[in-house]
């Protein structure tokens, strides 16, 4: 993800020489300058404006602010995020939940989570291997299993940490990790946790893979091929059983990432198997959260016995984390029987999808390999230009986040839509119509890059 990394479309060089002005800037216009004497302790103390990643933030804050382009992020939504959304009194057509198959807000589901905190408090107060343990957590896992073809899970407090523990801690520095160049940073960072040889390959590419293993694993220990089975930026899917032929040519665990795709994959919306058609036991880890379809909050890992009872006792992040809330479980158990005898959220949530998709593509807009499922990305190229249709769609009534660098490197720059079973037809086809005629108008107002690098450039105190 690192090639190709430009701020606005500038090169690497230039981008430095902004930096150092900028941070020049910010230094003095935050702290004037002041005589230090020996005994101020807070002379000696770290300054997080020292970090380049911080100093590139306000850069990029700057770069906005000459151009007119308001902060999109933090913004409050003020009550259910659904189809529709509430932000300053306004209401908005929403493309920026996860809310998959519409239960945020299903009263069963309030229901079952307010019957939970009142039979066992908001809090298990412990960790679940000494006194946190509840009958709703094992109800729970049963039905990710079940689910998930599998023959238990665990549930933990949350989704990224669910992937850092259980990677950090399954592999050890003798091993090796291969995992696609896309994957979540929740498992880069595992990956860096383990201590483990990484080594990604080509987006989507089972070949790729298949020649790293080839070459790597006779040099290590255990090996972990990692894939997602839909991936969050561009909304397209793996051939899954490739990877699995993969895994079991050079005896690697093979362990897939079903974030986004449980409730949206598949017939039945059971994820990456029940949309290829495979045997769910043919994937050796099957990890997922609770924060997307099933409308709570933690992460699983779903697999065989004897993984699931190793990391009840061994893995960091869940035998010294204190066990899920009641309200949690309660929720994704009762979104799971939802699930489960009402698939047709799902085709309902594929029809909305598949018809963004399209029309998108007929309007020329550039929407990478989404599959259409959910998720349909609107690449722009540029960050500016994403920043600025986020802005123009806003003031329209369209809610839906871009994605920027350094997210994301800069010609991969987008906005990313997330389609929902609520979703109306009328609602997709307003929507596309109106991303089409503000990305015209996006384009016919091209941004002068030489323009904000002198702004920027200006920022460096002449005494400098």
């Amino acid at each position: 993800m690192a090639v190709g990394r430009n701020l606005f479309g500038l090169s690497a060089q230039a981008k430095a020489r902004l930096i150092e002005k900028l941070s020049s800037a910010a230094a003095t216009r935050i702290a004037p300058a002041r005589v230090v004497s020996p005994a101020d302790s807070d002379a000696a103390r770290l300054d997080v404006a020292d970090l380049e990643a911080y100093r590139e933030i306000r850069m990029i804050e700057e770069a906005a602010d000459y151009l007119g382009i308001d902060d999109p992020f933090f913004r409050v939504h003020e009550g259910i995020a659904g189809a529709e959304t509430l932000i300053g009194n306004r209401s908005y057509i929403n493309f920026a939940s996860y809310n998959y198959i519409g239960l945020n807000g299903d009263p069963r589901i309030a229901t079952a989570a307010k019957a939970a905190i009142d039979r066992y408090g908001t809090s298990v107060s412990a960790s679940r291997p000494v006194s946190g343990e509840r009958p709703i957590h094992r109800e729970l896992e049963r039905a990710l299993a079940r689910i998930h073809g599998a023959e238990d899970s665990v549930a933990l407090v949350g989704g990224h940490s669910t992937n850092v523990t259980v990677i950090g801690h399954l592999l050890g520095r003798n091993d090796v990790i291969v995992h696609d160049a896309l994957i979540h940073n929740s498992i880069v960072q595992g990956g860096l946790l383990s201590g483990a040889r990484r080594v990604p390959f080509r987006h989507l590419d089972p070949e790729a893979a298949d020649k790293i293993l080839a070459e790597a694993r006779p040099r290590h220990g255990h090996a972990l091929l990692v894939i997602e089975g839909h991936y969050s930026m561009d909304g397209d899917v793996p051939d899954l059983a490739a990877f699995v032929a993969v895994a079991r040519r050079h005896r690697a665990w093979l362990m897939v990432d079903e974030a986004h795709a449980l409730g949206v994959l598949g017939p039945r919306g059971f994820g990456s198997a029940d949309h290829a058609g495979i045997d769910p036991k043919d994937v050796d880890i099957w990890m997922g959260t609770l924060s997307k379809s099933l409308v709570s909050c933690g992460g699983y890992i779903a697999g065989r016995q004897p993984l699931i009872d190793y990391l009840k006792r061994m893995a960091p992040g869940f035998v010294f984390s204190v066990g899920m809330t009641p309200s949690n479980a309660a929720a994704a158990l009762a979104a799971i029987d939802i699930l489960e005898h009402e698939p047709e959220r799902v085709r309902r949530l594929n029809d909305r999808s598949a018809l963004f998709l399209r029309l998108a593509r007929e309007g020329g807009l550039d929407v990478g390999g989404s599959v259409g499922a959910a998720i349909v990305p609107i690449i722009t190229g540029s960050s500016i230009g994403a920043a600025r249709l986020s802005q123009a769609l806003f003031r329209r009534g369209i809610n839906v986040q871009p994605i920027l660098y350094p997210a994301v490197p800069e010609r991969a720059a987008r906005l990313r839509f997330f389609l929902t079973a609520e979703h109306t037809e009328q609602q997709v086809r307003d929507a596309v119509g109106i991303v089409l005629e503000e990305a015209r108008a996006v384009a016919a107002e091209p941004t002068d890059l030489a323009a904000v690098a002198r702004h920027l450039g200006r920022l460096m105190p002449a005494s400098r």
